[in-house]
């Protein structure tokens, strides 16, 4: 899983601010709590978030589930000079060596786990290696932008390196959007294909507060992307701040 897609990830999340979104993750840590020390990144994909975190002075474990994501993501920390901690593991099977006092999810990774059974144990998981009254901060695309952004919709991205079809089938039931991606490769005058299939299932609100219960945490604040503001009807992404219960 992931695997083709390691390879193009990067270039096809260019309109992505990564040293943006972390400042405004930092931001909320800070004023809820304080800045970590030591930080999970879960679901680092390509470490460009670890690697954010890594160049303001926090240690950070980056954890993937996809070997090729990792791969990427151990160049790019060797290149930038960043230490980064990298471990292979299905979020929730996540076992750290210890505590840390922050973690993060990014980018709807959670929504990657359409079994609502995983998704509770990946939550519980999280907090099982996070220190009382630290904070979890994760994101998740909403239902609207299941239903309305994402639905059967047919996507074209085009870069020097690769051409891309994104096929969306969205399933009312679970509001899950099953994805396809070809990827087009221009080698000399030919073009090799590759491709990628998942899917990402929009979770409630009622789900995920369930969810933060079982794995004792508190939620402390839901704001709209990038914001600190009150989602909307038409918000797309969903930014969760919660904490360790003490």
């Amino acid at each position: 899983m992931y695997g083709n897609f390691a390879s193009f990830y990067d270039g096809l999340t260019l309109d992505v601010d990564y040293k943006k979104r972390t400042a405004y993750l930092l931001k909320l840590f800070k004023k809820y709590d304080k800045k970590p020390t030591l930080l999970l990144d879960l679901a680092c994909g390509t470490g460009s978030f670890s690697n954010c975190f890594a160049e303001s002075g926090i240690e950070v474990i980056g954890v993937d589930m996809s070997q090729e994501m990792l791969s990427v993501a151990r160049e790019k920390s060797a290149e930038s000079s960043c230490e980064v901690l990298y471990l292979c593991q299905k979020a929730q099977e996540l076992d750290l060596y210890g505590t840390v006092d922050g973690a993060v999810c990014c980018l709807d990774s959670l929504n990657h786990i359409t079994d609502y059974r995983n998704f509770c144990k990946a939550i519980s998981r999280v907090s099982l290696f996070l220190e009382e009254g630290s904070l979890f901060i994760f994101d998740l695309n909403t239902e609207y932008k299941h239903r309305n952004v994402l639905g059967d919709n047919v996507f074209v991205i085009e870069t020097e390196d690769v051409y891309c079809v994104w096929a969306n089938k969205f399933k009312e039931k679970n509001c899950t959007v099953d994805i396809s991606l070809d990827f087009f490769v221009k080698d000399g005058e030919n073009y090799y294909r590759e491709s990628e299939q998942f899917s990402e299932r929009a979770y409630s609100l009622e789900e995920v507060e369930k969810a933060l219960q079982k794995a004792g945490l508190q939620l402390v604040e839901i704001f709209d992307d990038g914001t600190e503001k009150p989602l909307e009807a038409t918000s797309e992404r969903a930014i969760f701040v919660t904490r360790k219960v003490k």
